[in-house]
């Protein structure tokens, strides 16, 4: 199965390289790394230029309108068998698309792993992504509790395809790729941390989302998952 790596940048010249080479140690020949930059007139590409020479990674400028629209974008030009999701400013460990595959190729249509949280400097603080979000299946308790985060995840084509387009109001598109699996096919979890999740003022989000907010995308998302046939 030929493997994609999606990694939507945007203003990511700090960390991207890093992330960069810990992905391509694990992508095979035939595999491809596309890489949708939403703010091309920034530095971004001027980071990743000692790996635009590699023949797997493509460089593409995305559609300007958003993250979940970028990741979007990426689906439409993935040509694998299988995407992985990655964030622009993480590193993945030995072993991710090995433990990640073998799920894969055992049935399953969308795949979460566990990751160490880290400072900006990738210091472990001590904490796990699965601990900090009572990690489980089931789709109520991700809609309640979402603990799909699509820097952990792999998705096959047959999972995200069935996942697109993207409802236009849905709070995040990694809780629906997660959702709409659990739905149609089969979502293993790896309680297993394969990646340093790097935790810095620029990939922080939430905080800022009143309690009215929270309680209108939960209702969105109930209706949308409810209503969906796969």
């Amino acid at each position: 199965m030929k493997i994609s790596v999606l990694l939507a940048a945007y203003c990511g010249e700090k960390y991207i390289a890093a992330q960069v080479e810990s992905v391509l140690c694990q992508l095979p020949a035939d595999g491809e790394l596309i890489i949708s930059d939403d703010s091309p007139d920034g530095k971004t590409r001027q980071a990743l230029e000692p790996f635009l020479t590699d023949s797997r990674v493509k460089y593409v400028i995305g559609p300007r309108k958003g993250v979940d629209a970028n990741k979007e974008f990426l689906f439409t030009q993935c040509t694998g068998d299988v995407a992985f999701l990655c964030d622009q400013d993480d590193v993945w460990l030995p072993g991710k698309v090995e433990r990640c595959m073998a799920a894969i190729e055992s049935g399953a249509c969308c795949v979460l792993h566990d990751a160490y949280l880290t400072d900006e400097n990738l210091v472990k603080t001590g904490e796990r992504l699965f601990d900090t979000r009572n990690a489980k299946k089931g789709i109520f308790h991700n809609i309640l509790k979402n603990c799909y985060t699509g820097a952990c995840m792999a998705v096959t084509r047959e999972g995200f395809e069935a996942a697109l387009p993207f409802p236009k109001d849905i709070p995040m598109h990694d809780q629906w790729l997660g959702l709409v699996c659990e739905k149609s096919g089969k979502v293993e979890f790896i309680a297993e941390p394969l990646i340093l999740w790097r935790r810095n003022e620029g990939s922080m989000t939430g905080g800022r989302t009143s309690a009215l907010q929270k309680i209108k995308w939960r209702i969105d998302i109930t209706k949308d998952i409810l209503t969906y046939k796969p």
